[in-house]
């Protein structure tokens, strides 16, 4: 710790003169107080923690709704009942609370993609720290890397790798620890993905290439990314509540149930495979929000993900992190209440996590995401940055299996903010809170955000609603009887082999290295689904030219990966 005066302390609150002609900070804090209640009335979400700073000084920390909301019967997404808590496809208890236990400022909840930027801050303190470059080669600092591009795998940077130029389509590969695939697993996955667009020739958000960011903190450190997430980030900014994957969120005792969100029916949402339900023709969607408890937690996934979105935090945790980032790298721990001429603080404590060039260059724009008259935003490792023409905003949202997640700053205002919350409602109610409350602190007119979006939020879902009524679908009996499936099929040592079984009448898929054993469901024709760690995988089998013996399947992800890396054939 150190303290830092006179010159220094005006330079950190050049924000704090804009303040004279806004409202005072009780109002502030009163009106956004009022505003996060209604986006959480208006949008039935079940929880949430919001924490905000002004000038480096807590502005509002609060935590809203309860940990768990559940049905009468006990049971919730796909039915499966509070009971349950075990996740079979990563043997960590899942997590269930008593219902209506309140949210406070430090209940714990998965940040997903937020994660990113920490493994971004440990990456510049690495570059800070002569360990590595930004212009480094991947393939020089790990030689096994391979990519489906010889030339990519010979040219990525470490700097293509932090902002989502790789050549890889959006989201792909996200899916794959779903079906219990590990880390090392989807690590080299990667070389078998063909390119979506031309190697930096665009942007597209995914999730895999921060495995390869891991491998290299791990490499130049001699520790995993882990014990860097612990020492560099969250010993250093003060982040006593934090922790990274299944086994961290599971331990924690103040902790969120993460709920299924959607636009549906409470039948729908509560079968195992909804396509084969169908309701009156005269029912009506409606916002549903169900816990998910057992296997829907994906808590597999979470610790799958790892550096790309597997951290749990508080509010409380994460505003001291994004104060970090506002301030370029350090945290102020204590404001001096004695005043300069201008009115800002003359004096404070700061503790140094990492140089300001390190800090800047990580919110540096890299790719531009969108653009209009008023507004361009770009990606920087690991940030949004949006400049309009009023005010330059960084933030990231995240989301896991029942949880949500945004966490910003405004460097110009000194303002700087996180909100959490307990289920998948969407990146709007998030947004709302936040460009409300930037307009509140700088004296705005601003627009009703949270109106805006969910009136569009709702006539978007009902028009969907009314031209895909499950009543509408007509689906195809299977095509082949259930024995015609049954055996063992092989893939590659990667992929491992699966097998088909029929037990008590019912089929079952084991597939990939587990081994997870799934209840597998004939949806339409030749297509089965079966649900492993909180997601469906549709199946397509292919048979013999009797059509008594399947030949093969081929697993269907949401991003097209089989074309990529084919099926399964009849040993």
């Amino acid at each position: 710790m150190k303290k830092i005066v006179s010159l220094v302390a005006a330079l950190l609150f050049t924000g704090s003169a804009m303040f004279a002609q806004t409202p005072q900070r009780e109002e502030i804090a009163n009106q956004i107080d009022q505003y996060v209640q209604q986006v959480i009335s208006t949008w039935k979400i079940p929880g949430a923690a919001v924490a905000f700073s002004l000038d480096n000084e807590p502005l509002l920390i609060k935590g809203y709704g309860v940990k768990e909301v559940r049905p009468e019967d006990g049971t919730g997404f796909r039915g499966i009942p509070a009971s349950d808590r075990s996740v079979a496809s990563g043997g960590v208890p899942g997590v269930v609370n008593t219902p209506g236990e309140p949210i406070d400022e430090n209940t714990v909840f998965q940040i997903g993609s937020v994660s990113k930027s920490f493994t971004s801050t440990i990456m510049g303190q690495l570059v800070d720290e002569g360990l590595v470059k930004w212009t480094d080669t991947v393939k020089n600092i790990l030689p096994d890397f391979k990519y489906y591009d010889p030339y990519v795998t010979e040219n990525m940077q470490l700097i293509d790798v932090m902002t989502h130029r790789t050549g890889i389509g959006g989201q792909v590969g996200t899916y794959f620890p779903n079906l219990g695939y590990d880390r090392e697993d989807c690590y080299k996955m990667l070389a078998l993905i063909k390119p979506a667009y031309s190697f930096r020739g665009a942007y597209q958000y995914n999730n895999s290439t921060f495995l390869i960011a891991e491998k290299i903190i791990e490499k130049v450190t001699g520790k995993s990314w882990e014990e860097n997430l612990q020492e560099r980030v969250f010993n250093k900014v003060g982040m006593k509540s934090s922790s990274a994957n299944a086994e961290g969120y599971a331990a924690s005792k103040n902790v969120a149930t993460p709920h299924d969100y959607r636009f549906t029916t409470v039948e729908l949402a509560k079968a195992q495979f909804p396509e084969l339900v169908k309701v009156a023709p005269e029912t009506k969607g409606e916002i549903v929000t169900l816990p998910l408890y057992g296997d829907e937690q994906a808590l597999y996934w979470l610790t799958g993900v790892g550096p790309a979105g597997s951290i749990n935090s508080t509010v409380t945790d994460m505003l001291r992190y994004a104060q970090m980032h506002m301030n370029n790298g350090y945290i102020v721990d204590k404001v001096y209440a004695k005043k300069d001429v201008q009115g800002a603080p003359s004096a404070c404590d700061t503790t140094r996590i990492m140089s300001e060039k390190a800090m800047r260059k990580l919110h540096q724009g890299v790719t531009i995401t969108s653009q209009n008259d008023n507004r361009t935003t770009l990606y920087a490792q690991c940030w949004f940055v949006e400049q309009n023409n009023r005010y330059r905003l960084y933030f990231h949202t995240g989301t896991t299996w029942g949880m949500t997640a945004i966490c910003f700053f405004v460097p110009e205002i000194k303002l700087s903010g996180v909100m959490l919350s307990n289920c998948e409602m969407g990146s709007n109610p998030r947004y709302a809170v936040m460009y409300k409350l930037i307009d509140l602190v700088m004296g705005l007119e601003g627009k009703d955000y949270n109106k805006e979006y969910f009136d569009a939020y709702m006539a978007s879902n009902t028009s969907s609603w009314e031209k895909n009524h499950p009543s509408k679908q007509e689906l195809k009996p299977a095509l082949h009887p259930d024995k015609s499936l049954v055996g063992e099929y092989s893939k590659d040592e990667l992929f491992g082999d699966a097998k088909i079984t029929k037990e008590k009448g019912e089929l079952y898929i084991s597939l990939g290295k587990k081994g997870y054993k799934n209840k597998l469901v004939h949806i339409d024709g030749n297509t089965w689904h079966f649900r492993s760690d909180g997601y469906a995988f549709p199946v397509e089998f292919s048979f013999d030219e009797k059509g008594k013996k399947a030949t093969g399947f081929v697993v269907k992800f949401p991003n097209g990966e089989e074309n990529s890396i084919g099926g399964w054939v009849r040993k």
